[in-house]
C-alpha cells in the first residue's frame, strides 16, 4: 500500500487487535475433522481440505494451479509448495520492483502479480490464470484477506477457496494450519529445512522467554504510525503478540481500543499516553518509519525514542518457521539489551 486512508485504517483494524471473540472458538471448531489437514490419493485421486471456516474444499485432484494472498503463498513457498503457486495478491513489489518484504523468499518474478496494494485485484488476470484454489489469511471470521467485498463473489466463482485463520490465536496455531496445507498440496512437512526451521523456531521462542523473564517490568508498547495519528496496538487480537504475551514479554494493553478491539486511535498530541521502555513499530510499507517522524514533536519525546529503543514490528508476520524464527530471536536480542526508561 503506498498510502493510509479510510480503507487502510480498516486493514489496520484487521491486524491490530480484534476481530471477533468467536475466532478462537472457531478454529477450535474447524480445526480438527477427519480432512483438517488434508488428503490426497497418492494416485492423484480426489483432493480435500477443511479450512478455518470449516468450509470442505472437494477436488477432483490435488490443485497445480494455486492463486494467494502473497503472506500465504509466501509461507507455503517456506513449507515447500514451488510450482503449484502461479500468482499472488497483496503487497509483492516495491516502488523500486525489489520483493516487498511480506513477500518472503518468494520467486516474485515468475509470479503474476494480480494486485499489488489493498484494493486490487484484477478479475481478469486472475480468471486468465485458471486457478484451481485460492489461498489466504482470515484476520476476522469470514473475510479473506484483501479479497475486496465488492467483488468477492465474482473472485469465489472462479475457483475454490482456503483460509488460514490469523487473528485472535497465538502464532504456533496459523504455522501449524499452514504446514497442513502445505502437507496437503504435496509438500513434505518432514523435510530437513522445515526441520531445521522448526528447532530454530523453538529455540528462539525459548530465547525470547529467558530474555523477557531477565528483564521483569520492562513495558513494551506494540504501534503503527501515520501522518494524523498513533496507533497502540492490543495484544488481545495480534497472533504474534499474543504469542510474545504468553512467553512474557510485558506488553501494553490500550485502554479504549476501537470496536474491533485491535488498536487505540491516539493523536499525535497524546502519544505518550503510555509510557513504554521499549515501542515495536509496525514496518510495513505502508507505516511511517522512524525516520519519517522527525517532524513529530511528541514521538522525539517519547523516552523509548530517546533511549533508541524502537524496533521493527511485522504486524503481518509470514506464517512459517522460517518466517517467524527470526521474528522472535530479534525480539529476544532487543529485549535483552534494552533498559528501564524510567
Amino acid at each position: 500500500m503506498s498510502n493510509i486512508g479510510a480503507q487502510h485504517l480498516t486493514r489496520r483494524g484487521l491486524l491490530g487487535a480484534g476481530g471477533a471473540l468467536a475466532l478462537g472458538a472457531l478454529i477450535s471448531a474447524c480445526g480438527g475433522g477427519d480432512d483438517a489437514s488434508g488428503t490426497a490419493s497418492p494416485g492423484g485421486g480426489a483432493w480435500t481440505f477443511t479450512d478455518d471456516r470449516g468450509t470442505r474444499v472437494r477436488l477432483k485432484a490435488r490443485p497445480q494451479r494455486v492463486v494467494g494472498y502473497v503472506g500465504t503463498a509466501a509461507a507455503l513457498y517456506d513449507f515447500g509448495v514451488d510450482r503449484q503457486i502461479v500468482g499472488v495478491f497483496g503487497p509483492t513489489k516495491l516502488k523500486d520492483g525489489k520483493p516487498d518484504p511480506q513477500a518472503g523468499n518468494l520467486p516474485v518474478d515468475r509470479l503474476e502479480i494480480i494486485g499489488n496494494a489493498y484494493g486490487e485485484f484484477n478479475i481478469e488476470k486472475y480468471a486468465a490464470l485458471r486457478p484451481e484454489l485460492l489461498v489466504d489469511n482470515m484476520f476476522v471470521p469470514g473475510d479473506l484477506f484483501y479479497v475486496p467485498a465488492e467483488s468477492k463473489d465474482k473472485i469465489f466463482a472462479l475457483a475454490d477457496s482456503v483460509a488460514i485463520s490469523a487473528g485472535a490465536v497465538a502464532l504456533p496455531k496459523p504455522i501449524e494450519r499452514t504446514a497442513a496445507l502445505a502437507a496437503a498440496l504435496g509438500a513434505d512437512p518432514k523435510s530437513a529445512k522445515v526441520t531445521a526451521a522448526k528447532a530454530r523456531f523453538d529455540k528462539a521462542a525459548e530465547a525470547l522467554r529467558a530474555a523477557a523473564k531477565a528483564k521483569p517490568g520492562l513495558k513494551v508498547l506494540a504501534a503503527s504510525a501515520s501522518p494524523d495519528l498513533f496507533y497502540a496496538s492490543s495484544p488481545g487480537k495480534n497472533t504474534d503478540l499474543i504469542y510474545f504475551k504468553e512467553l512474557g514479554v510485558d506488553l501494553i494493553v490500550p485502554e479504549k481500543p476501537g470496536k474491533d478491539g485491535y488498536f487505540e486511535e491516539l493523536s499525535w498530541e497524546n502519544a505518550d499516553k503510555y509510557k513504554a521502555d521499549v515501542i515495536m513499530l509496525d514496518s510495513r510499507t505502508q507505516a511511517l518509519q522512524p525516520k519519517d517522524l522527525g517532524s513529530k514533536p511528541s514521538w522525539k519525546d517519547l523516552p523509548a525514542v530517546k533511549a533508541n529503543q524502537v524496533i521493527a514490528w511485522q504486524p503481518e508476520p509470514r506464517f512459517s518457521y522460517e518466517g517467524c524464527a527470526p521474528i522472535l530471536e530479534a525480539l529476544a536480542a532487543s529485549l535483552q539489551s534494552a533498559k528501564k526508561t524510567g
